[in-house]
This record gives structure tokens, C-alpha cells and sequence, in this order.
């Protein structure tokens, strides 16, 4: 019993680490990570103990408490890892998903954070967990080290207009506005300004976004580790080209969507077969859940981990050539092209 407790509390961040089994063999490339525009490469950024116990854990949606509920149990300790401040322009449920994420981590404490938004309400909302809201965007940018630019993508140009004039060599401004290029933040923030585009996903609201940056303007490899440092936080993130933000939009911007609607589906095939809704919703969830982790710590290949559920004229392989018949795979393509060409549309309009 101890040695499978000793296997268990192998498991990291980066999963498998010490089993000799081929299914938890990890691949080797994949513990690398992204390949980033630094060089030499950007070493992957090392979590505290505290910290990767934390990514253990299973999703809760603890992100939007009503207003007037009592602070979050996050609260503000006395140190801090990163010794920098935050300040996000607009204060969203992505802006807050991101709040909560570092302050939950430890890697800043509440009163590092700085924010501004339009709606009363959420400026209140960032104050009712520690944060500290400002009146001005311009404010928000003098308390800041790291600016988010959480705003929808028509304001980004106005809200980087308002802080220019206080932008110095000390900021790195993060943009987390869907379709707003590189070059249109530059462009409003000044050619001296450091640049990261960032494309998150929703599931950043229960720390688990899957999400790509590129870096622009005078951006630097210490921007890139900084970043990453952030989003890994909140989930995953990878550098890649700006060209390919809009395949990151089809595949894991949109790609939420989709997962969903295949919940959906597995769930009411569940009632179908019997099951009462909210087990056949419950078992469909944490099958993807499980799944899905699986291929993230195993490293394995999905085609590999699938030919193991699948006997020989057993139960899955029926299924799956159901599946094989209606063009599952091949739908779920389309829809990451369809949603990759309409990024690239957006982006030029």
C-alpha cells in the first residue's frame, strides 16, 4: 500500500513521472513545451510545491460570487512569489477569473491588483476580494507593473490611447482582446511598448484555460517567462506566431463549445439508454474530465488510449464505428477550419 501511495504522489503538474509502464511513459517532447520565439529556449517555469499541489485538483466554478456575498476564502496572505503588480483595464468575468487564479495560487497577494471598469459593480466586486479599483485607466497603469487589456476588442484602441502617456520601460502590456493584432496594439500603445498577445479560453473562469501568446513590439524572452508564469496559474499556455492565433481561436478559443455540445450529447444519450438526467450529465462530464487528463498526463497518443477501451467485438468498438459512420471526426475538423477561417476574417476587418 505504501508504494502505491509513493506512485500516487508522484503525479505532478506534468504528470507520470516515475512508472516504468509504457501507458505513463510521458513523451519527452511534450514535457518541453512550446517551441517560443526566445533563443535559446524559454525554460519551463517551475512551480512551488504549494503550487503544483494546487493544479491537483478538480474544477470548481467559484469565480462569480453575487454581489454582497462575503469575500472569497482566497484571501490576501502576507507574501506573495511574484513581485509585481496588476492591473487589469476592464474587470470582466475573464479579468476576475485571472484575479482569483493568482491570488488562489499565491502567486501575488490582493493588494497587488488594480483594476478599472466602466460597471460600478464589478470595480466593487474586485474590491470585496482585496483589489484595488481606480477611477481611471490612466491610475491603473501608474499602480501596475503587468497591464491586462481585458476590455472588448472596439475599445482596446481607446483604453491604450488613455494610458500611453504613463506607459514606461517597466510595462508589459498583456492583451487578452480577441482579434486585435500585434501590430493595432502597437500601433495604440506606443512603439516602445511591450507586447503580449494573449488568446485564453473560457475555461480559465475554473483554472484550467488553454491558451497561446506571441510577442510584439519591444517585448522581450523575460515578457514570454512572465506571462507563462501568470496563465500557467489559470491553466496552459504555449508561444507560437501570430499567424496562428486564429487556429488557436478555431481549436481551443471555440473549442469549448464543442466539448459542450459533446457532453450534451453523450449525456442524452445516457437518458436514452435510461439513466436519469442529472447522473447520465454527471457521468458525461467527468468522462471528458477524466479523459482528457489522461492525454494531458500520460502523454499517450488519443489513438493509443482509445484502442485500449476498444476489445475485440466488444461494446466501444460498436460504438465508435457509430461514430466512424456519422462523420464525428471529420465534423469536429470542419469546425475547427470554420472557426479558424472566420478569425482570420475578423482580423482584417
Amino acid at each position: 500500500m505504501l508504494q502505491i501511495f509513493r506512485v500516487v504522489a508522484s503525479v505532478g503538474s506534468h504528470g507520470f513521472r516515475h512508472s516504468s509502464s509504457p501507458f505513463f511513459s510521458l513523451n519527452k517532447a511534450a514535457r518541453r513545451g512550446s517551441a517560443g520565439v526566445c533563443w535559446p529556449p524559454v525554460p519551463p517555469v517551475k512551480l512551488t510545491e504549494e503550487q503544483s499541489k494546487s493544479r491537483q485538483h478538480t474544477p470548481k466554478l467559484i469565480i462569480i460570487p453575487a454581489v454582497g456575498e462575503s469575500p472569497s476564502t482566497m484571501a490576501t496572505s502576507a507574501t506573495s512569489v511574484l513581485d509585481k503588480r496588476i492591473g487589469f483595464l476592464g474587470s470582466g468575468q475573464m479579468a476576475e477569473a485571472l484575479a482569483r487564479g493568482l491570488i488562489k495560487r499565491g502567486l501575488i497577494t490582493a493588494d497587488q491588483i488594480v483594476c478599472n471598469d466602466p460597471n460600478p459593480v464589478r470595480k466593487e466586486l474586485f474590491r470585496s476580494f482585496g483589489a484595488t479599483p481606480y477611477d481611471s485607466n490612466a491610475d491603473v497603469a501608474r499602480h501596475s507593473d503587468v497591464l491586462f487589456v481585458a476590455v472588448k476588442p472596439q475599445h482596446v484602441s481607446q483604453v491604450l490611447s488613455e494610458v500611453r502617456p504613463v506607459l514606461g520601460e517597466g510595462h508589459t502590456v498583456v492583451s487578452i482582446a480577441a482579434g486585435i493584432t500585434v501590430e493595432k496594439l502597437v500601433e495604440a500603445a506606443g512603439p516602445d511598448a511591450r507586447v503580449v498577445r494573449v488568446m485564453p479560453n473560457t475555461p480559465c473562469l475554473v483554472g484550467e484555460t488553454a491558451a497561446a501568446m506571441c510577442l510584439g513590439g519591444k517585448a522581450t524572452c523575460e515578457d514570454e517567462v512572465l506571462v507563462r508564469r501568470i496563465f500557467e496559474a489559470v491553466g496552459r499556455i504555449y508561444t507560437v506566431d501570430e499567424k496562428l492565433l486564429a487556429a488557436v481561436t478555431g481549436l481551443s478559443g471555440s473549442g469549448p463549445a464543442y466539448v459542450f455540445m459533446a457532453i450534451e450529447a453523450l449525456a442524452d444519450g445516457g437518458v436514452r439508454a435510461g439513466l436519469p438526467r442529472d447522473i447520465a450529465q454527471a457521468l458525461a462530464a467527468q468522462t471528458v474530465l477524466g479523459s482528457a487528463k489522461m492525454v494531458l498526463e500520460t502523454g499517450s497518443h488519443p489513438g493509443a488510449l482509445k484502442d485500449m477501451v476498444t476489445s475485440p467485438g466488444g461494446t466501444t468498438i460498436a460504438g465508435v464505428h457509430e461514430l466512424e459512420k456519422a462523420g464525428v471526426r471529420a465534423a469536429f475538423m470542419s469546425a475547427v477550419v470554420a472557426a479558424t477561417e472566420r478569425a482570420n476574417q475578423l482580423a482584417k476587418s
